[in-house]
């Protein structure tokens, strides 16, 4: 065998104490809330850029309220408002400002629907006389106050509805909204899940107009589960899903005339998807993106309100795909900022009100993660990226011109960044593997810290009292590329002993596992299992990103192979190491991950001898158009790409020890995924272990959900590895 080589090992400054009484964590611990982080709700910057909103909760009361407090001095101000001095409202989960900020929409009884969208009661409140006027007595969707807060428009039963605040009415704008036919002003599930926006509705800049998209879902092809509840009779639950190769809803774009009460419609010429809209500063000016099916040619188009005429401002296109985000800003002459991997990583560009390119903002091997804003008094364009390192996230300044570079937030971890209006400060959120969430307040023209707001000490300290080991953060070159990877080892680890290897990943096509920042609930996991002698490890393969444009895209038309490779490749180096039982390497993943997990104890039958899948992709054929097409194309153009990885074409490969868990309300990866897994393995007379939670989506949660699951799952790993 080759010689294990692991790069650039860093140990992270928390070191293991060992106690006389440590306890193990438990997953009845993790899912009660007993390691939950202290942290800052729904905080919003108010417009005078000195003083900050935040919804807060008081436990004993069950009351909510929006309390407002000084950025420079941290103190309360004064509380808003309070759901215990509204009589209609016991308490509310969200709020919204009018622009102005002299109203605010108060969300009551919210329920969801899938992913993002919900329904809910909603209130408009008036800080000045106090008024609460209920906006309908049914549930409707994503209410937005127009720029003067003298109306509210919404959804209803997919038609839009603008409410007038002065007079009490309501006056219904579209009328030809049915259910799985004609969506107005929301998108349809797969916008939702993949566009990631719900409400396609926005008021222009001086409330004259409402541009919106229409969604004719007549061709989609319809998707039903099974709902069991606790009737007599289970009912069905019906809705589009276009899968990959089928029928997407026609999308159109319109626009409504406040004065006139007109409807005109955009002509978008070839336009596919229609996944942003956003108006510029101008009142008449609206831009529009839209890309084509396969998602590698992407257009900027500006929409002249007064006349329909379109303008085409710029294009993208990439042999893969290209990416659609919320980074588009307009300054105040309408030229406007834009994020692109044109260069072969992710950086800010600055181009024209005509669109022309101006300069390239941000240059480097390295990727910008977000965009927060541009400061145009002190021409400051903040952002966050990973300059201090892939797994890590830091904070910076630069001019528009692409100099004057500054580093505001840059410790090694994860850096994240919320900034007043008017850019005088910002908030920032900073955690590693070893640092809990802290809070503190910073100038944002030169990084200073100006004092601390809130930190997680008390959490630390609970933490000494458990068997809790570091994550070891390495790189480990793998085919040809270094690969991010952490282990965890016990805390009383012997390196003259033998221990089973659990590996975990997700995989998918820019996603990241492998990052300095504080655990999540499947980290507490791998702790319990760590503390009962086992040894973790999460490695990043192949289409993970924040490497580059070519690392991330190396998988397309390929999902599943090179991904695979990479898992395989890096178990069996691990396997290299004295303290590594190569007899016991064990592997899981949820959705993608667990894709993944099936695949490579199919594959790599070899070196894995357990693996676990929670909600697994089994065939790409069955997952929605525009995740499984920007990467795939279609069954219909590329089918041994979806057929080479699909494991239930090979279930006789299965050697090992396989447990797969599903939710039959599972309506992102349908558990049809799961059935057809179990049917091949059955056909094939392969033994294994199954779960199906009733009516659960994709989260698997609910009750007593999470803990049965965990401790299946626990059992599972402690009997067959």
């Amino acid at each position: 065998m080759r010689k294990l080589y692991i790069l650039a090992v860093f140990f992270l400054s928390i070191q293991p104490v060992v106690f006389a009484q440590q306890k193990q964590v438990t997953v009845e611990e993790i899912y009660a809330g007993e390691f939950r982080t202290e942290g800052m709700e729904a905080l919003r910057s108010m417009n005078n850029g000195k003083q900050y909103t935040v919804l807060n909760f008081d436990r004993a009361t069950r009351a909510t309220s929006i309390d407002k407090y000084d950025y420079r001095t941290l103190k309360k101000v004064e509380t808003i408002v309070s759901s215990e001095d509204l009589d209609a409202i016991d308490n509310f989960m969200s709020y919204q400002f009018s622009d102005d900020e002299s109203q605010i929409i108060l969300s009551t009884e919210i329920e969801p629907i899938f992913r993002r969208s919900t329904l809910g009661i909603f209130y408009v409140y008036d800080i000045a006389s106090k008024k609460l006027t209920k906006i309908s007595d049914e549930k409707i969707q994503e209410p937005t106050l127009s720029p003067n807060g003298e109306k509210v428009a919404y959804v209803k039963e997919n038609n839009l509805y603008v409410m007038d605040l002065k007079s009490n009415t309501t006056k219904q704008i579209t009328t030809d909204g049915e259910k799985n036919k004609i969506i107005n002003g929301i998108t349809d599930w797969v916008y939702e899940e993949e566009f990631a926006f719900v409400r396609a509705f926005q008021w222009n800049s001086n409330g004259t107009k409402i541009a919106f998209l229409r969604f004719d879902e007549t061709d989609v092809p319809e998707f039903s589960m099974d709902v069991y509840g606790t009737e007599l009779y289970p009912q069905q639950h019906v809705f589009k899903y276009p899968k990959a190769g089928e029928n997407n809803a026609v999308v159109t774009l319109h626009m409504w005339d406040v004065a006139t009460g007109n409807i005109s419609n955009i002509d978008l010429g070839d336009a596919y998807y229609v996944p942003r809209i956003k108006w510029m500063n101008d009142p008449n000016s609206l831009s529009v993106q839209t890309i084509n099916r396969h998602q590698n040619h992407l257009k900027l188009h500006m929409v002249n309100a007064k006349t329909n005429a379109v303008k085409l401002l710029l294009e993208e296109n990439d042999a893969a795909y290209v990416d659609v985000t919320d980074n588009l800003t307009f300054l105040a002459d309408d030229s406007f900022i834009w994020t692109s991997e044109k260069d072969g990583w992710n950086h800010i560009y600055l181009y024209g009100s005509d669109g022309k390119l101006m300069n390239q903002i941000t240059k480097g091997d390295w990727e910008v993660t977000k965009y927060y804003g541009y400061d145009q008094n002190d021409d400051k364009i903040y952002y966050q990226s990973t300059e201090n390192g892939s797994i890590n996230r830091g904070i910076y300044s630069i001019e528009s011109n692409g100099k004057n570079k500054k580093a505001l937030a840059v410790s090694a971890g994860t850096n994240s960044a919320s900034f007043s209006t008017d850019f005088t400060y910002f908030i920032n959120t900073f955690s590693s593997a070893d640092t809990p969430p802290v809070f503190t307040l910073h100038k944002a023209l030169n990084g200073k810290k100006v004092k601390d707001i809130k930190d997680n000490s008390a959490l630390l300290n609970k933490l000494k009292g458990y068997a809790v080991a570091p994550k070891e953060f390495s790189t480990i070159s793998v085919n040809g590329n270094d690969l991010n990877m952490y282990m965890i080892k016990p805390v009383d680890f012997d390196p003259s002993k033998k221990y089973p290897l659990f590996m975990y990943q997700y995989s998918g096509p820019g996603s990241q596992n492998v990052s300095n920042s504080w655990m999540g609930a499947n980290d507490y996991w791998h702790q319990s299992l760590v503390a009962q002698g086992y040894i973790v490890a999460c490695v990043d393969g192949r289409g993970t990103g924040f490497k580059g444009r070519d690392f991330k895209k190396v998988t397309q038309k390929e999902l599943g192979k090179f991904e695979v490779e990479d898992q395989i490749a890096a178990a069996q180096k691990l396997s290299e190491l004295p303290y590594i039982d190569e007899e016991r390497t064990g592997i899981w993943g949820w959705s993608y991950g667990g894709f993944m997990s099936t695949n490579c104890i199919l594959k790599g039958n070899d070196t894995f001898e357990m693996a676990i899948a929670v909600a697994p992709v089994t065939s790409w054929a069955f997952y929605d158009t525009i995740y499984t097409e920007r990467y795939m194309q279609t069954p219909q153009e590329n089918p041994s790409g979806y057929d080479d990885n699909s494991p239930f074409n090979y279930p006789e490969m299965l050697k090992g020890k396989y447990l797969l868990i599903h939710g039959s309300g599972d309506d992102n990866v349908h558990v049809q995924n799961t059935m057809r897994m179990v049917e091949a393995l059955i056909q094939a007379n392969k033994q294994f272990e199954w779960a199906i939670y009733p009516d659960n989506n994709h989260g698997i949660y609910g009750g007593n959900t999470r803990v049965h699951l965990f401790n299946k799952m626990t059992n599972f790993v402690k009997d067959n590895l």
